[in-house]
């Protein structure tokens, strides 16, 4: 890794590839992620996340290809990689019958911290993930959500330079969700942390990442901010039920100049089109022209489900 590099990037990966019984569950995945950024990789279960973050943290080797976690390889320097990162798995690996503050001072003591040392990060690692009073309780007594909180305060005790976050808020009630969130914004302004986050979640995607990677059967299919990713659909979605759908219809819309693509789904259609709130009237008038009516029309701009789409030709279910 170039001395550039290193001093800009805080993960960079190179072809990165894992292969599990001769079959590419991760295939050849480039990343360069600067340091401060939020960036999240978008895809189904199966899709490769998981693995790729667990070669990113030591805890699987690589096929081929390596990466370098702020300038320190994987495959060559795990020791220096590991004291660099704090990692919160899928599944918390909590022992519940601890109480939540015994595990942050055996966390701590792990990582060679003593005495007072310790009792200043616990009462900051308190505040920071927002724990309160359920620190001096057993972990069996926590929720879900203060479980996964718990999880991120135990990554945090050393106080890492990068954060790997593996499908964080996956099975938690929306407002557990919305308050890990939360926490890692928080972590990303206040502490400069870099954070990389693997989801299913579209909203959460879309709403924490400076840039998202969409992957799907272990290949990066494409990269770039919620917004870039967005233009790559390039057009509004009009979606109109209608009461009696003619083949003629199809033929007018598609002669629009605005019109770039029609779907039909028995009686409904999904336009995609230049500036729909311009171009609507024309669109109507192609509809109702032979005296077909519109029962309902909704305008919208493209979503990452709408890129998801595209560029995998998959619909991600995760939101449900």
């Amino acid at each position: 890794m170039s001395l550039n590099s290193s001093e800009t990037l805080a993960i960079k990966s190179v072809n990165l590839t894992k292969i599990y019984g001769g079959k590419k569950a991760v295939n050849g995945v480039s990343l360069s992620i600067k340091k401060g950024e939020i960036y999240g990789f978008l895809g189904p279960n199966g899709a490769g996340k998981s693995t790729i973050i667990r070669m990113l943290v030591t805890l699987s080797e690589p096929s081929s290809g390596d990466a370098w976690i702020l300038g320190s390889s994987v495959t060559k320097q795990e020791g220096d990689v590991r004291l660099k990162i704090g990692v919160a798995l899928q599944d918390a690996a909590l022992d519940e019958s601890q109480k939540g503050i015994e595990l942050l001072r055996l966390q701590a003591n792990l990582y060679g911290l003593r005495g007072k040392d310790v009792t200043q990060r616990l009462e900051d690692l308190t505040k920071l993930v927002d724990i309160g009073d359920a620190i001096n309780k057993p972990i069996k007594t926590y929720s879900g959500g203060m479980k996964r909180r718990l999880d991120l305060a135990a990554a945090l005790v050393h106080n890492p330079k990068v954060l790997f976050l593996d499908e964080p808020t996956t099975g938690l009630d929306p407002v557990s969700r919305s308050r890990v969130w939360d926490e890692i914004r928080r972590l990303n302004k206040d502490l400069g942390m870099t954070i990389f986050l693997t989801t299913q979640y579209l909203e959460e995607a879309d709403q924490l990442c400076d840039r998202v990677g969409i992957i799907a059967g272990g290949l990066l299919k494409a990269e770039g901010t919620p917004k870039e990713l967005k233009a790559l659909v390039g057009n509004d979605i009009v979606t109109v039920s209608v009461s009696s759908l003619k083949e003629s219809i199809n033929a007018r819309l598609k002669a629009m100049k605005s019109v770039k693509k029609v779907e039909q789904e028995k009686s409904t259609l999904k336009v995609y089109m230049k500036e729909a709130s311009k171009n609507i009237g024309e669109l109507v008038e192609a509809i109702t022209s032979d005296g077909s009516t519109i029962l309902e029309l909704s305008i919208r701009i493209p979503s990452l489900d709408d890129v998801f789409l595209q560029v995998t030709g998959l619909r991600l279910k995760g939101d449900e």
